[in-house]
């Protein structure tokens, strides 16, 4: 029984950990084209800059987190 838990709570972890990814990319990305379109850029930089930067803190995050020292 325990060693099933431990399956399913691992499973839990990493499902917790993509969809924190995708929601959070899903919200950059959102929030960055918003402000292009409101400032009339003519190149979506800000698309491209959030995203990215949410990325590295991100991985710099899951880093941490897995790291079992």
């Amino acid at each position: 029984m325990a060693m099933n838990f431990k399956k399913y709570n691992i499973f839990i972890r990493y499902a917790n950990m993509a969809t924190q990814l995708f929601v959070g990319l899903g919200i950059t990305l959102w929030l960055g084209k918003w402000l292009d379109e409101k400032l009339a850029r003519e190149k979506p930089l800000l698309t491209w800059i959030f995203p990215m930067f949410y990325l590295i803190g991100y991985l710099v995050k899951l880093i941490k987190d897995t790291n079992k020292k």
